[in-house]
């Protein structure tokens, strides 16, 4: 089942914008490695639930994975060969905005060419550019 929140304050959102880069969640916080976008956009529910199954495949149950976004933004569609006007339509599917430089997911507790070939796999099933990167050393 995707992901989605239990309760929300207000059922609908307006589109808004992304500009600029993440400044929050741009590095390396729960893992040794780390799979960071390089692109903005909004990320859907199901694209992050196909990526945690890809990575969570690769390794076979080994060290632990972290998917550091949430799809908290409904997006609603009105329905084909709709009339204009009528009021905005029902939430369809939930998404979380992305701005270039956001870390996704993490992994921890595996080699590195392993994370690295997992994390490859996990970039196949979403719809931005995106790099490997590793936790920094502080000292």
């Amino acid at each position: 089942m995707p992901l989605m929140p239990k309760r929300v304050k207000f059922r609908k959102q307006q589109r808004g914008s992304m500009k600029g880069n993440a400044t929050r969640g741009n590095y390396v916080a729960f893992g040794e490695y780390g799979l960071q976008v390089t692109e903005g956009g909004w990320l859907t529910a199901r694209q992050i639930e196909a990526g945690r199954i890809a990575a969570r495949q690769f390794v076979s149950r080994e060290g632990k994975l972290f998917v550091r976004v949430f799809p908290d933004k409904p997006i609603s569609k009105k329905p084909l060969e709709t009339r204009m006007g009528k009021g905005k339509a029902e939430p369809e599917y939930w998404v979380a905005p992305v701005k270039p430089g956001t870390v996704i997911y993490e992994i921890t507790g595996v080699p590195r060419d392993i994370a690295k070939r997992a994390f490859v796999r996990v970039a196949h099933k979403l719809p931005f550019k995106c790099r490997f990167v590793e936790r920094r050393q502080v000292g």
